[in-house]
C-alpha cells in the first residue's frame, strides 16, 4: 500500500529565512532534529561570547603596517561580561603605546561579544578598506582586548584621529554566532553618545559580504569627512557610496547593530 507524504506548508518559508519557523512537534515538545539544532546553535553562541581572539594571528594579517595592542580596563573576560563600563575605558598602562599624530582615521579591532566574528571577518574587511584609502592618513591598527564600542572613543582621542572605526564582534544570536559590526564616530572622545555614531551590522557569510561592507564603510567615511559629523547628522539612507574606492550606484542601507 502506497502512502502519500503530506506537503510541508512551511518549507518555502524556511527556505527564505534563517529564523526557526514551522518546526513541528512531537507530542508537546519539539521534534528531536529541531531540538538538537537549537542546542547546537546555543552552544555556538556561548562559545563566541566566551572565546578568545588570537590577536597575534590577527596582527600578522596586516604585513607592513604598524599594529598596537591595547587592553580595556576590564582585566579578564568575566569582568568584561559583568562590567560593561570597564570595557569602554582604556587601561591606563596602554596609553603610552598610543602616540598622537595627524590621522584622518583610526581603525580599532575589538573582540566584543563574538571572538568568532573577529577571527572570521575582521582582517578581510579591514584590508579591503585599507586598499580603498589612497591618500588618507591612517593611524596604526589598534587591536583591543576586552573592548566595547565606546573604547574606540578613548583610543581615537589618544591618537588624535579625526574619526575612528571600531570593528567588533556583535552579540551572537541563535541563527548567527559570528556577525561582525562596525561603528564609525567623528571626533572621537570619551562621552560620545550612540546617536553620534553610524553602524554597519550583520557582516557575515549569510549577511552583508566583505566587499559590500567595505564600500559602505569607506563611503560613510568620505561623507563624514566632508560634513565633519557622524550619527544622526550623517543620514545613512541618503549617502551614495562615492568614497575613496570610487563611485557606486548602491545606497547605504539604514542598519542598526547590537551594541557590544
Amino acid at each position: 500500500m502506497n502512502t502519500v507524504t503530506p506537503l510541508d506548508p512551511w518549507a518555502r518559508f524556511r527556505a527564505a529565512t534563517r529564523a526557526r519557523i514551522g518546526l513541528g512537534r512531537a507530542g508537546d515538545a519539539l521534534p528531536t532534529p529541531a531540538l538538537l539544532d537549537f542546542q547546537a546553535a546555543h552552544a555556538k553562541a556561548r562559545d563566541a561570547v566566551h572565546g578568545a581572539v588570537d590577536f597575534d594571528a590577527l596582527a600578522a594579517a596586516f604585513p607592513g603596517r604598524e599594529v598596537v595592542n591595547v587592553q580595556s580596563a576590564a582585566a579578564d573576560r568575566v569582568t568584561y561580561l559583568r562590567r560593561p563600563d570597564l570595557g569602554r575605558r582604556l587601561e591606563d598602562g596602554c596609553r603610552a603605546s598610543l602616540e598622537k599624530g595627524d590621522y584622518d582615521i583610526a581603525f580599532v579591532v575589538a573582540d566584543g561579544l563574538s571572538a568568532a566574528a573577529v577571527a572570521d571577518h575582521a582582517a578581510a574587511l579591514l584590508n579591503a578598506c585599507l586598499d580603498r584609502l589612497s591618500g588618507w592618513r591612517v593611524a596604526p591598527v589598534v587591536l583591543a582586548r576586552q573592548g566595547r564600542v565606546a573604547l574606540g572613543d578613548d583610543i581615537g582621542a589618544a591618537l588624535g584621529a579625526r574619526m575612528v572605526a571600531v570593528l567588533i564582534g556583535e552579540r551572537p544570536g541563535l541563527s548567527v554566532a559570528n556577525s561582525l559590526g562596525v561603528y564609525l564616530t567623528w571626533d572621537p572622545r570619551p562621552g560620545r553618545r550612540d546617536s553620534e555614531r553610524n553602524c554597519i551590522s550583520n557582516i557575515h557569510a549569510d549577511g552583508l559580504d566583505i566587499d559590500g561592507a567595505a564600500k559602505r564603510l569607506t563611503g560613510l567615511m568620505a561623507e563624514a569627512r566632508r560634513i565633519r559629523a557622524t550619527g544622526i547628522t550623517l543620514k545613512e539612507d541618503a549617502v551614495r557610496l562615492e568614497g575613496p574606492g570610487g563611485p557606486s550606484d548602491a545606497l547605504v542601507a539604514d542598519q542598526r547593530g547590537q551594541e557590544a
